[in-house]
């Protein structure tokens, strides 16, 4: 994300080398139940081990079971509206890893996307893990710690809501294809492009960078997501040696209040 580096699930995620990388590998199944098919993709941490798989497809109501490997720290998301055009590339509408292909092979998304973030056996044995707004907004995600052994708060977070038809104009993102649509919604640090909204500059710290209006909108939508790049106190949980269940599009009641 752009902003990234002011968080600190970013500090744990660039720092991440420097934890000893034991401690016991984790499950991460990542569901779709949204009405249409998601693309995950996964980006690992610097220094940490790859897991198997970079990128994939999902069908409606299909899942894929993946083992992150001890101290893994990365992020994973959801493409939407992708395609291969007549020479093979592979491309999406949302969330793009750019790599032309459906496996990501070291690319990021490109916003606006929702981000889960997770460093695993972080700092005193625990796993960090968040989800981000502050690079927007694409689909819906939420994330389940199961069978972690009782170390931090173990919550349920995520951002349930289906924000692309809520959406400020003008940071919509719309997708014509014969029937137009609001496909995702940008930050406003990608819309505008502002330090203000960036917390670029003179804004580059928790004093001078405050929530604007338009990350309130998200706030406001997902209280326990990351609206901006100073949202640390309300949007990093914890776990200890856990699996983890990552939903695409759940159940709007499993929103966290």
């Amino acid at each position: 994300m752009a902003t990234m580096s002011h968080s600190v699930i970013s500090l744990l995620l660039s720092f991440s080398f420097s934890f000893f990388l034991g401690g016991n590998s984790a499950t991460f199944t990542i569901l779709n139940q949204c009405d249409y098919t998601v693309w995950p993709g996964l980006l690992s941490g610097a220094g940490t081990s790859q897991p198997s798989t970079t990128g994939f497809v999902l069908e409606k109501g299909q899942s894929n079971a993946i083992t992150m490997p001890p101290g893994w720290s990365g992020r994973i998301w959801g493409r939407t509206y992708c395609s291969q055009d007549a020479t093979g590339r592979f491309t999406c509408a949302t969330a793009d890893c750019g790599s032309g292909t459906v496996e990501c092979n070291g690319n990021g998304a490109t916003p606006p996307a929702t981000l889960t973030e997770f460093t695993l056996n972080g700092a005193n044995g625990l796993d960090f893990y968040d989800v981000s707004l502050v690079d927007g907004y694409n689909v819906p995600m939420l994330i389940t710690p199961q069978d972690g052994t009782g170390g931090g708060n173990c919550t349920t977070i995520g951002c349930a809501t289906d924000l692309n038809s809520e959406c400020p104009a003008e940071l919509r993102v719309v997708l014509s294809d014969g029937v137009e649509r609001s496909v995702a919604c940008k930050s406003a640090c990608e819309a505008f492009g502002d330090a203000q909204y960036c917390c670029s500059g003179e804004y580059g710290s928790p004093n001078t960078c405050r929530p604007s209006s338009y990350s309130q909108f998200f706030k406001s939508a997902c209280p326990h997501a990351y609206s901006y790049a100073y949202d640390d106190g309300t949007s990093t949980f914890t776990c200890t040696a856990a699996d983890y269940l990552i939903t695409f599009c759940p159940p709007s009641d499993r929103c966290d209040d």
